[in-house]
């Protein structure tokens, strides 16, 4: 069949990278692609916190919607920014191999760190375990793509900002001033790249089936069944990382928050990756029953 496969993208400059990415990958192999960018509400509205625009899915439902009305063939994104359930007639067709999973602070000096200081950040998880952290601080909202917000860093008098390490490693603006957050637990399939694809599009499906890296599969869908069973359909402070050792062994860490970070429970396992369905429902089950469940409750309340 010489299908031509129609990628959609965001057109951020991040995002553009990673669909060309992808299509550099499906071209290698043979097939014929072309790229279809596409602007998303999360990119064109940038003056309201993500969580008081229903931060689930915000910036996917277009792409999702150019693939349900046949305007392009698979979607490429940041898996992070993903929902746990895709939309009916979308299915995960492949993930890349994952990419560094930390978040960084890009700083303008670390001595506020020992006293008070502002941190910009437009992430709820970040936000929360920044101050569980940094109590004293205060933390700001920051939106946009990734040059949008370095530039915002640069043009305010905030302390620093933190941002995905993979996202400015991918584009080449990652700068000398940062300091890695080894501390902070990255979002559920952070550094990761998912392309979907139509559940009826056999071809396409087979064509990404290629691209796909068993270990970052793996990984990701503990991290994304332990969010999608700790939030209930609700935005919350939640990190989750999954590592696959020599021994094909997976080590979780998870935790969630309260929204002033006062508040953590958290949970750290490991299992056979032979062994691994329902792992990341196991390690939810634990937080909720160790106060997740309230938490949870409290968190839902004020957002919702």
């Amino acid at each position: 069949m010489n299908k031509v496969i129609r990628i959609g993208t965001r057109d951020s400059e991040l995002a553009l990278w990673q669909a060309k990415t992808v299509q550099s990958a499906l071209e290698k192999l043979g097939h014929k692609t072309e790229l279809v960018p596409v602007k998303s509400t999360g990119d064109l509205n940038l003056d309201v916190p993500l969580y008081e625009m229903g931060i689930t899915g915000i910036f996917t439902k277009t792409l999702d919607v150019a693939m349900l009305t046949g305007k392009v063939d698979i979607a490429v994104h940041s898996m992070k920014d993903v929902p746990t359930a895709l939309p009916k007639g979308i299915v995960e067709a492949a993930v890349l191999t994952r990419a560094n999973t930390s978040d960084i602070l890009i700083h303008k000096g670390i001595d506020f760190l020992d006293g008070d200081g502002t941190i910009a950040t437009g992430s709820l998880r970040r936000k929360s375990q920044w101050l569980h952290r940094y109590p004293k601080h205060n933390v700001t909202d920051l939106r946009g793509n990734v040059n949008t917000r370095m530039q915002k860093l640069e043009d305010n008098d905030w302390n620093g900002a933190i941002f995905a390490a993979a996202g400015l490693e991918r584009i080449e603006i990652k700068p000398e001033n940062f300091i890695d957050l080894d501390w902070m637990i990255p979002a559920p399939a952070q550094g990761a790249m998912l392309v979907v694809a139509l559940a009826e599009d056999e071809f396409t499906r087979n064509a990404l089936g290629a691209l796909n890296h068993y270990k970052s599969d793996i990984e990701v869908h503990v991290e994304r069944e332990f969010l999608k069973t700790l939030e209930g359909g609700c935005t919350a402070p939640i990190g989750g990382l999954a590592k696959i050792d020599n021994d094909n062994i997976v080590h979780f860490k998870g935790a969630l928050f309260s929204l002033d970070g006062k508040h953590k429970i958290g949970v750290e396992k490991r299992i056979a990756a032979d062994q691994v369905a329902g792992f990341g429902k196991l390690c939810a089950q634990e937080v909720l029953e160790n106060g997740g469940a309230e938490l949870m409750a409290k968190i839902k309340e004020v957002l919702n």
